[in-house]
């Protein structure tokens, strides 16, 4: 084949980033790009510029916007959605499936970053870091109160329960031990060589200091942390969500919040995102919030880059795809 003719067979294929993407990570994919693939970020709200792009793009670089049917309708050129991540529920996967298009995950990729973002939460719950934080910037940094001070607690030997032992919970479990907590962690089938020790559902649950969700949203997990499991969690005990909102009946969560059965949480996600103003859990001041941030990390993002460009090269060569769903 000529020059020419390979610069005819690569004509075209195009990668859309549906995302409000930093500079660095646009700069990371535009840079890995081959010749032949064109990369185009949009911001996630600019619809315009979305109708505009998606009638010939052949890959969407999808993030958290819902992925529909009729996004796809849209997109007549469209061969694969790969999500930079790894939970796929905010992809309509029976839409895709019908239409032939794959979808593809990048297990591991923000691994680390998202358990060290869990075991930041902990901390700074059992800290009170936000509490102290804010009194200092009033220019009160010394008027804690004695229930907050009464509330300052450590990690080390506290018990941690991991809901879902991949490779979050079993990075989550690497670093609290460290720490010298007791670590426990539950899954659909006990995993050998496990650091951590196996429990059922509903006996962690009970059992833990702090419980942490490290699995995905489907149709079996959804609300899985119920008003009757959140009901029976350890008095004084914490709950952190790096995962997905959905997991947890968030009004249950509140109420034993605010009731003081729970004694914090420490969420990066929630059952509507972005959060509503009028959420309760804004006025809760055991609870520490973070934007959905937890994969973010500039080596999270390098790893992302590398898997979505290297998919893209499978793609155009018609090889099987890394991480496949559908």
């Amino acid at each position: 084949m000529t020059e020419v003719d390979e610069r005819v067979r690569y004509a075209f294929m195009k990668a859309l980033l549906h995302y409000n993407a930093s500079p660095y990570l646009i700069q990371a994919m535009t840079e890995a790009a081959p010749d032949w693939l064109d990369v185009v970020a949009i911001a996630s709200e600019d619809w315009t510029a979305f109708e505009k792009e998606i009638s010939d793009t052949d890959i969407v670089w999808h993030v958290l916007e819902p992925f529909t049917a009729k996004l796809m309708a849209q997109a007549p050129n469209l061969k694969l959605i790969h999500k930079l991540g790894v939970g796929v529920n905010t992809i309509d996967l029976e839409a895709a499936k019908a239409r032939g298009i794959a979808v593809a995950n990048m297990p591991g990729s923000n691994a680390q970053a998202v358990a060290e973002h869990a075991v930041a939460l902990m901390l700074a719950v059992l800290r009170n870091v936000v509490v102290g934080d804010d009194l200092i910037r009033r220019r009160n940094g010394w008027a804690m109160t004695a229930s907050a001070m009464d509330g300052m607690g450590e990690l080390c030997r506290r018990t941690v329960g991991l809901i879902g032992y991949g490779s979050v919970g079993k990075t989550i479990g690497k670093i609290c031990a460290a720490f010298g907590a007791n670590v426990l962690y539950t899954a659909r089938t006990q995993k050998e060589g496990a650091l951590a020790r196996w429990r059922g559902l509903d006996d962690l649950v009970r059992e833990a200091d702090i419980v942490c969700l490290c699995l995905p949203l489907t149709p079996e997990t959804d609300t899985l942390l119920n008003n009757e499991r959140v009901a029976t969690m350890k008095p004084g005990a914490i709950l952190i969500n790096t995962s997905r909102g959905g997991l947890v009946d968030e009004q249950a969560l509140v109420a034993a919040l605010q009731s003081d059965h729970l004694r914090g949480a420490g969420l990066d996600v929630f059952a509507v995102e972005p959060l509503p103003q009028a959420s309760p859990l804004r006025d809760l001041p055991n609870v520490v919030m973070s934007p959905h941030a937890a994969w973010l990390s500039r080596e999270t993002l390098d790893r992302t880059a590398k898997l979505a460009i290297q998919n893209a090269v499978l793609l155009e060569r018609g090889d099987p795809l890394l991480h496949r769903v559908i």
